[in-house]
């Protein structure tokens, strides 16, 4: 992937979250720098890391495993490594739906009952350019307030628990928190926000991947106060389930909600989901009441048919322009 800018120094970047969209952010990114520090959110509870997380009481690894293989190196034997981790066993048995990378993740945490040390020493098999960390030391569990989340019931506002029931829902989310209110963050973690040029939110699932960051107090709190430029990158559209209804403005302001402390100076939208007039002139709006200035570019993937995906190489760009402003 080329990138159109260069830096020099290159820029030290924290990146946010978890899933797909953290993993499209770090592709982004490497491309511009190689100072990277992923913080990667850990309340899974479906699937493998599921599975594991409740068999062996250890972070749920998936996403963990994600950010890792994103940033592997580009030489042979790294790729072929990174393949490795991600491979899916198939079938009915035990091992089925795992995948290689959860497993090892998981015996390189028991050897040394230390989740840092245990990516650090995964990052190391990959070639991984830049460090990929936990937010916390400890699994998190996600519980929202949702209104409809019964069809029999729409106006009735449930409490919903785990991350994979929040993401499903057919209700609106009208608010999360994490249990333990008092979780450990990361300590690394809060010292890569510290000394970071550019702190980086987004794109993903809003409630369930990325809010969870600005949920626990000390790591909002280092963002919040952070001296580096802070980036959100808004999704394409909504996500059904999720936020299926939510306008780009009401993103923002489930942000201004949730953590009324947080600004960012900057937000990325793509130019060809911005909805109708009315739609960007809120967005707009709700962009101001931060002070932070949007950059309205096509960040969307083109070629391989993912229109509704945001592409690396055009988010790359992206990147470099806000960090070059």
């Amino acid at each position: 992937m080329a990138a159109e800018h260069t830096f020099s120094p290159a820029p030290a970047v924290v990146a946010l979250g978890g899933g797909h969209g953290l993993a499209v952010t770090l592709q982004a990114l490497r491309a511009l720098t190689d100072r990277i520090t992923a913080i990667v959110g850990v309340a899974d509870d479906g699937g493998s890391s599921g599975r594991l997380r409740r068999d062996f009481g250890i972070l749920p690894p998936g996403d963990l495993r994600m950010a890792v293989a994103s940033l592997c190196g580009q030489d042979a034997a790294s790729r072929a490594w990174a393949d490795v981790l991600q491979y899916r066993f198939t079938g009915n048995g035990e091992l089925g739906g795992h995948a290689v990378g959860n497993l090892l993740m998981a015996a390189l945490w028991e050897s040394s009952a230390d989740p840092v040390a245990g990516l650090d020493e995964l990052g190391s098999l990959v070639g991984a350019v830049g460090r990929v960390l936990p937010c916390s030391v400890d699994p998190l569990e996600i519980v929202a307030d949702i209104r409809g989340h019964d069809p029999a019931s729409p106006d009735a506002v449930m409490e919903v628990r785990g991350q994979v029931e929040v993401a499903t829902t057919p209700g609106r989310v009208e608010r999360v928190r994490l249990e333990p209110a008092d979780a450990r963050a990361c300590e690394p973690a809060l010292q890569a926000i510290d000394s970071a040029d550019a702190i980086v939110l987004g794109p993903g699932s809003w409630f369930t991947s990325l809010m969870p960051h600005l949920l626990m107090p000390d790591q909002a709190k280092r963002v919040a106060s952070a001296p580096g430029r802070r980036i959100l990158v808004l999704n394409l559209d909504p996500q059904e389930g999720e936020t299926g209804d939510f306008s780009p403005a009401e993103h923002i302001e489930a942000i201004a909600r949730h953590a009324p402390d947080m600004r960012f100076d900057d937000v990325i939208a793509d130019s060809r989901h911005m909805g109708s007039d009315r739609a960007r002139e809120n967005l707009l709006a709700a962009c101001h009441s931060w002070g932070a200035q949007i950059h309205e570019l096509d960040v969307a993937g083109q070629a391989d048919g993912q229109g509704d995906r945001h592409d690396p190489a055009s988010l790359s760009r992206a990147f470099g322009t806000v960090l070059a402003g």
